[in-house]
């Protein structure tokens, strides 16, 4: 009876083992199938992405769909070779801009330049055009017709109408407003033939290079 009862336990142990193992054996079975299922799934999603990105490469002419890649997979890291092509082309870009501001500032400087020595040749000339008027002026009825003053008249002419061309002009004084920009008060009087601070007057001419004053009119204002 002692013997019945010791050999029923130890079946019973011996069965629970086998159980236990077998229960064990299922579980890793489980196990390798669920980690290679796994696997099999992120294979998957590899081959799934590498083939969209060879259609998104295909389509790359396409703008919409090459945008609709990058949504689904994010912005590719740009080669070093592109990043270099940038580079290069912001620098050419920056110099260039540089170099138009050069020649804008140089044809700006040049053209100052130009008008400063234009102006101080017209200024030396101005007191050749004030002796001929001085002499034209001094000129009886009698002696307009002598044939050297004709010759001076014609000269005088030709040296206002050179003058003309080239952008100088006199300034406009008597029965004007008095204005300092244009005009240089050396002298007032009070006369009730002219309206208030009116040029009466102008002893001797001013004139402009362009919209500069090369010269001042001197001028006699009244009131």
């Amino acid at each position: 009876m002692g013997d019945n009862q010791e050999k029923s336990q130890e079946e019973m142990v011996k069965e629970a083992v086998e159980e236990a193992k077998k229960a064990a054996e299922a579980q890793m079975e489980e196990a390798v199938e669920e980690a290679g299922s796994e696997t099999e799934e992120a294979d998957e999603a590899e081959n799934t992405e590498e083939t969209c990105e060879e259609n998104i490469e295909e389509v790359s002419e396409d703008g919409e769909d090459k945008k609709a890649g990058k949504k689904l997979f994010g912005k590719k890291k740009k080669d070093k070779k592109d990043e270099k092509i940038e580079e290069l082309t912001d620098r050419l870009t920056r110099q260039i801009a540089e170099f138009d501001n050069f020649r804008k500032r140089t044809e700006k400087e040049k053209s100052q330049m130009y008008e400063v020595g234009a102006k101080d040749i017209i200024e030396k000339i101005l007191p050749v055009v004030d002796n001929f008027e001085r002499g034209l002026d001094a000129v009886t009825e009698e002696e307009k017709n002598d044939p050297f003053v004709q010759g001076m008249e014609k000269v005088y002419k030709h040296l206002m109408t050179t003058l003309e061309g080239i952008e100088v002009k006199p300034i406009e004084a008597v029965g004007k407003e008095f204005d300092p920009n244009f005009h240089n008060a050396v002298m007032h009087v009070e006369d009730e033939n002219f309206g208030e601070n009116i040029v009466a007057e102008e002893f001797q001419k001013g004139y402009l290079y362009r919209d500069s004053v090369v010269r001042h009119s001197m001028v006699k204002v009244a009131n």
